[in-house]
């Protein structure tokens, strides 16, 4: 199961497939684009710039090796250029900007008349990166006493105590409105590096994860009738679980942030790997089967962002 991030930070699109003929000025083909990530439509060839909102500014956008500036609408997009053996005209818009790989016969003028044919994909993908990159930085954990991070949806307090050993949590369920419940003294300094606490509080948080990841696999296997044969915790950064034909199942320990409820869609996910090792519609009834709003489960693992715990 893929997860939301760092998976599309990367979007490409690619024109002129074919070299125009001598003495022909190259021009964008009408032909629909598609772009690289799997089950995205595709993009029209001449899509419109997205329209603003009246309370928005417009915007500068410049990749670090920009070697050329356009006038996109009412926003700038500065992007780096390469040239390159290739056949078409391609765009890659990743967290640093636009960056443009055409070949060496293609013009700068038809270069740029390509990228203004692309401004509405261009600019929203640009945009997108940008409103990425703030949730990202919103979701920074600043490692020190008093510091708050999400655990199975409810917030935690890290509260350095050097009389524990490891990590405590206290979960009391007394507090005051606003303040909250869970409490999780570190056994550390209040002089403690950050890079000290962050690992202290990862580690406590992936025997967490693998504690109550078994549960829900145990629960949901008898379940659907499935059998798995070991669970592994993974940190990728594309993929929130997987599962193996052998019945090996490995799920993100950073599902750990979220709810039960999430973390049940995704090992129930997973285990119906093991019925259906596919996405066709069978395999989404066996899902439905025990996690009948698994598309509410979806949208939130897309639209919350997780913390970053670098």
């Amino acid at each position: 199961m893929s997860r939301p991030g760092p998976a599309d930070d990367l979007s490409q699109l690619s024109l002129f497939d074919v070299p125009p003929s001598a003495g022909t000025p190259s021009a964008p083909p009408r032909s629909p684009e598609r772009g690289v990530s799997p089950g995205r439509p595709g993009i029209p060839a001449h899509t419109p710039p997205p329209t603003r909102r009246d309370d928005a500014s417009p915007l500068h956008f410049r990749h670090p090796q920009a070697e050329r500036e356009l006038q996109l609408g009412e926003h700038r997009v500065a992007y780096a250029l390469r040239r390159a053996r290739r056949s078409s005209i391609g765009f890659v818009v990743s967290a640093e900007g636009l960056q443009v790989n055409a070949p060496r016969w293609v013009s700068l003028q038809n270069i740029d008349t390509a990228v203004r044919s692309k401004s509405g994909w261009i600019l929203r993908k640009l945009q997108e990166q940008r409103e990425r990159a703030r949730r990202v930085e919103a979701a920074r954990i600043e490692w020190r006493d008093g510091t708050t991070l999400p655990f199975l949806g409810e917030t935690v307090i890290i509260v350095l105590d050097p009389r524990v050993a490891g990590a405590v949590l206290n979960a009391g369920g007394q507090s005051l409105p606003g303040v909250p419940r869970l409490v999780l003294h570190v056994g550390l300094p209040q002089a403690a590096e950050p890079e000290q606490i962050r690992d202290v509080v990862q580690s406590w948080l992936q025997r967490q994860a693998l504690r109550i990841f078994d549960e829900r696999c145990k629960h949901f296997a008898q379940t659907l009738g499935v059998r798995m044969t070991r669970l592994s915790l993974s940190s990728a950064q594309t993929r929130w679980g997987s599962a193996s034909a052998d019945g090996s199942i490995r799920l993100n320990w950073r599902l750990v942030h979220f709810g039960l409820q999430v973390i049940d869609y995704v090992v129930a996910h997973e285990l119906a790997h093991l019925r259906e090792m596919n996405h066709s519609a069978a395999f989404w009834d066996v899902v439905r089967s025990v996690v009948p709003d698994y598309e509410r489960m979806r949208s939130t693992l897309k639209d919350v962002p997780v913390p970053v715990l670098g």
